[in-house]
């Protein structure tokens, strides 16, 4: 990808022709050309070119990997032919949704005092380094300072894969180390990352490790491959289920259920100590009915809780 201002510029623009289309459902080059000029910030006033728009759609399709088709008859109006893949291409979808965010607080500066964003931790400095040596299949040292330990560690990884949640970045690599190469790989949180260097040293990426697979049925980044991949039932209150049906808890989720007072969700995943936190948050709105181990294990999580408060 272009690292230069003026691809970073060019890519925002593709963005921007990429969401206005999707927005528009089919779209006219005039009206995409009205639009893209009263668009200032973007478009610097100069109408867009048709043939400066058709190279634009060769490097959208190269870039992210969506057909901007035209109808042909009629309006001959544009429109995405594979619009199903902005949700489905993990990466393409990220990159498209930050950029268009980023365009849209860009042209903001002059309510900068009214939108009101969430910190990220630290982290992401050392996601370049990173990237680089999984390209080039370089070790990479690493001084780490776990959350359990009070004390930081120097060793060398083979980077496997990163993953972003709950804006934090994680690492997957396989620690040099006798010990742990023999667990297999192990992932680390970016903002727990004190130094990070590529050595010389090359690596071979196993040809019969899959990232996808890795955190299969996983909920986060718990990847405890000891809890199997199982079906989960939960009930939630008719208010709560409004906001787990709108932004499900996995991509697993199913509605079996639904009336006034309450739905029923399955899953299917590994309810790790990841999935269970996410069900205390959802508090007295979610109750497990299967499976039957899960439900007594959050139970007791609840009566373990309850008395710390229960003498006051």
């Amino acid at each position: 990808m272009m690292k230069n201002d003026r691809g970073q510029t060019l890519i925002n623009k593709y963005v921007w022709v990429i969401d206005t289309i999707y927005r528009a459902g089919k779209i006219s080059f005039r009206e995409l050309n009205r639009r893209w000029v009263r668009d200032e910030e973007i478009s610097e006033g100069v109408e867009l070119a048709k043939r400066t728009f058709d190279n634009w759609r060769y490097a959208i399709r190269d870039m992210f990997k969506l057909d901007i088709e035209n109808e042909n008859c009629g309006e001959y109006r544009y429109y995405i032919e594979n619009e199903r893949d902005i949700f489905n291409n993990g990466l393409s979808s990220w990159l498209i949704n930050t950029i268009c965010v980023s365009n849209v607080l860009t042209k903001s500066e002059s309510i900068k005092d009214r939108i009101l964003l969430e910190y990220v931790p630290s982290g992401q400095e050392h996601l370049q380094t990173i990237i680089e040596a999984m390209k080039e299949g370089k070790v990479l040292n690493m001084t780490y300072h776990s959350y359990w330990k009070d004390e930081e560690n120097c060793f060398d990884v083979h980077p496997y894969c990163v993953k972003l949640f709950r804006q934090r970045w994680y690492l997957v690599a396989l620690s040099t180390y006798a010990y742990y190469h023999q667990k297999g790989p192990r992932i680390y949180a970016l903002d727990r990352i004190l130094d990070l260097q590529q050595t010389e040293e090359s690596f071979e990426m196993p040809k019969d490790w899959n990232a996808e697979e890795y955190f299969d049925g996983c909920f986060g980044v718990i990847a405890d491959h000891h809890t199997k991949i199982q079906t989960v039932k939960l009930k939630v209150s008719a208010g709560q289920a409004n906001y787990i049906r709108d932004l499900a808890l996995h991509e697993s989720q199913k509605e079996r259920e639904r009336n006034e007072e309450y739905s029923i969700f399955t899953y299917r995943l590994r309810p790790t100590f990841d999935f269970q936190q996410e069900l205390l948050w959802n508090g007295e709105d979610m109750e497990v009915l299967e499976p039957e181990w899960l439900r007594k294990e959050m139970a007791g999580r609840i009566e373990r809780m309850w008395n710390k408060y229960k003498e006051d």
